[in-house]
């Protein structure tokens, strides 16, 4: 070594100790700190507590509320994380006016995100409806340059959040890898306590890493074939978390766009979060998807009464999950326990708590709104009121789901006329070899109070604006054109008709009509006058359609129709039998909202008599010694009886159940 090299390299050492000796000293084994996972998950876009399809405030939901159970929960436990679970950026007419309206320019952020970032969220999964204004849109928003097919590499990387998403399971067919970044180790600085009692600063080091579900494939087939592929949530989590571990990750919190489903596992499981909490390293799950809350003792749900699953704790085979509901009605809080081992924090789980917070105070008022997040986005939110005010056409009676259930087609009858007159223009113009099969519709109440009293459509008599179609198709479906055989159309109806508890006659006890497990958008209705059918709900599911007709004669289980409904439901969405994406016929580019605003637009004036009397369904009679009852919002009665139900009656203007519904009955012998 030359003399003038020793002579540059001897300074440094002194340096290099100096250096050395202040870094922080290392956490001693047996100190304890608590650190909170406060999830989000479902927003769909709901920033504020505001209504768009009817045009009011809506305190029950919003972001801007959420934030307040934030700011608590961050002042109980000052080491905190916040996260995001997906279904963030589509959902309402603002995130459709965002993305559809007047798209966003590269160097915009996103309404959501805006508060999102003023709320410091630290970090976010990706869920399915991510996916459903396509690729370009969803790489300009979230700030991510995408190598994908329908996506232009040349564009400049644009503004997304201030946060890291992650999506582990989603990936480029051109180049192989993930479409975003599969995982993100975030170093929390924290506050600990030392064995001695003494307060310290540590650090822990938290792997986020996030799945969408697999369906996606399906249900966005449009947007997504032939430029990504998925993988299972558990061979994902099998590859990915020990490399997370590798990299010095602590701790490994999945973030996990799905529900919990124990029947057999397939890399294409929707809800595969069963299984993905039995992958060894997870050491928390925030869940999401399925609109429910977790931990609930109370829950009659399917997916959380499976066993390993303690609905009172929140643990999936001792797990910690939460699952905080939807439209930032609920905060989920894991306080996640930490020890030091000398070597790294671990999770103390027997001391780990799981909790879901609700915006809506004991004594049914609602926590303030924060007020800096309206102020953030007043320019999109009177951007978004003046968009949906727009007149397309009137109606002369009111549209609403309130008794969808038993048979008020009010609000469905002009979404499957849509559908219908779509649909054999199309097989006129293009498709001739079909041009003598019927064509019919299928749709649903996309809203029948699953989300509250609020939760119903409900279109009043006069105008009729986009807002209004936006409240009668709640999606930003597809609509696609499926051929069914008369065999496979029963097979559908018998398949909706699962949103009905099976009713015993001699039962002297009030028995619930309503399945809640079987949400009521795959309560997929026909309101034509060429059929008819009866729904008998003393029968156990899949024996219940009776009397089938198509133009008064039996329906031949052989003959051929063809069916309108949309994307979602065409590939398998809802687990419809038959309904697999082979039956498509037309994968339409256009949606089923704006087929129905051109169809409104087009016939100028709804009638009750052409628009809202074709029931092609009714429930088969039955004598019932007790009472079958239902839920529904309370003083609407009038709205049955002006659809012609006549075998309903109110029975209390309060169930009883403190969410401010009232409780009907059903008379089945009429």
């Amino acid at each position: 070594m030359s003399t003038a090299l020793r002579l540059l390299i001897l300074p440094i050492a002194p340096v290099l100790l100096a250096a050395c000796s202040t870094l922080p000293a290392s956490t001693p084994a047996g100190s304890t700190a608590t650190l909170a996972l406060l999830e989000t998950t479902d927003l769909h876009a709901n920033v504020l507590s505001y209504d768009y399809y009817k045009l009011q405030d809506e305190p029950s939901i919003g972001l801007e509320r959420t934030a307040a159970l934030i700011a608590q929960a961050r002042a109980e436990f000052p080491n905190n994380l916040l996260l995001d679970n997906g279904d963030t950026i589509q959902g309402t007419a603002l995130a459709d006016y965002q993305a559809l309206v007047k798209p966003l320019a590269c160097d915009q952020t996103l309404a959501i995100y805006k508060a999102m970032n003023l709320l410091k969220v630290d970090g976010g999964g990706i869920g399915n409806h991510e996916f459903n204004y396509g690729l370009a849109f969803l790489s300009q928003v979230t700030g991510n340059q995408f190598d994908v097919d329908s996506v232009d590499a040349a564009k400049p990387r644009c503004a997304g959040p201030q946060f890291p998403q992650v999506l582990a399971n989603v990936y480029s067919v051109k180049s192989g890898k993930p479409l975003f970044a599969p995982y993100h180790i975030i170093d929390k600085q924290i506050t600990a306590v030392g064995a001695d009692g003494k307060t310290m600063t540590s650090t822990v080091k938290v792997g986020i890493i996030s799945f969408a579900p697999p369906t996606i494939m399906s249900w966005d087939k449009r947007w997504l074939e032939g430029r990504v592929y998925t993988q299972g949530v558990r061979e994902t989590a099998e590859k990915f978390i020990p490399e997370m571990r590798a990299k010095g990750a602590e701790l490994v919190v999945a973030i996990s766009h799905g529900g919990l489903d124990n029947s057999p596992y397939s890399p294409t499981m929707e809800n595969g979060n069963y299984y993905l909490s039995q992958v060894p390293g997870v050491d928390a799950m925030l869940i999401g998807h399925s609109h429910q809350l977790f931990p609930n003792a109370t829950s009659t749900v399917p997916q959380f009464n499976l066993p390993g699953v303690d609905k009172a704790r929140g643990l999936v085979n001792g797990v910690p999950t939460v699952m905080a509901n939807l439209w930032g009605k609920h905060l989920g809080v894991i306080g996640l326990r930490l020890r030091h081992d000398g070597k790294q924090w671990v999770i103390d789980k027997a001391q780990t708590t799981v909790e879901a917070r609700g915006i809506q105070n004991a004594d049914k008022s609602y926590v303030q709104a924060d007020p800096a997040i309206a102020k953030l986005v007043a320019t999109e939110h009177a951007a978004t009121i003046a968009y949906v005010q727009t007149p397309v056409g009137s109606t002369d009676f009111r549209m609403s789901t309130y008794f969808a259930d038993v048979g008020d087609i009010s609000a469905i009858e002009v979404v499957n006329q849509a559908q219908t007159g779509y649909l054999a223009a199309y097989v006129k113009a293009n498709l001739p070899q079909y041009a003598n099969l019927p064509v019919l519709s299928m749709s649903s109440p996309f809203k029948s109070g699953s989300a509250g009293v609020s939760d119903f459509t409900d279109v009043k008599a006069g105008n009729v604006a986009l807002n209004n179609a936006a409240d009668l198709y709640l999606y930003p479906n597809a609509l696609y054109g499926v051929k069914m055989t008369g065999a496979e159309l029963k097979a559908w109806l018998e398949h909706s008709a699962q949103r009905f508890n099976t009713i015993d006659p001699n039962q002297t006890a009030p028995q619930e009509l309503i399945n809640t497990a079987h949400p009521s958008y795959n309560f997929d209705t026909i309101t034509s006058k060429d059929v008819s059918y009866e729904i008998d709900v003393t029968q156990p599911p899949g024996q219940r359609i009776k009397r089938l007709a198509y133009q008064g004669k039996a329906v031949d289980m052989q003959q051929q129709f063809l069916i309108a409904t949309n994307n979602y439901r065409a590939s398998g969405g809802g687990n419809f039998p038959g309904l697999d994406g082979s039956k498509t016929v037309l994968a339409s580019p256009d949606n089923n909202r704006d087929l129905l605003i051109a169809y409104v637009t087009q016939e100028k004036q709804l009638t009750r008599a052409k628009n809202g009397a074709a029931r092609s369904w009714r429930f088969a009679r039955a004598a019932t010694k007790g009472p079958v009852v239902f839920h529904t919002a309370p003083n609407v009665l009038a709205l049955a009886q002006a659809a012609g139900i006549d075998n309903v009656t109110l029975l209390k203007a309060d169930d009883g159940a403190g969410k401010g519904f009232a409780l009907y009955q059903l008379d089945l012998s009429k």
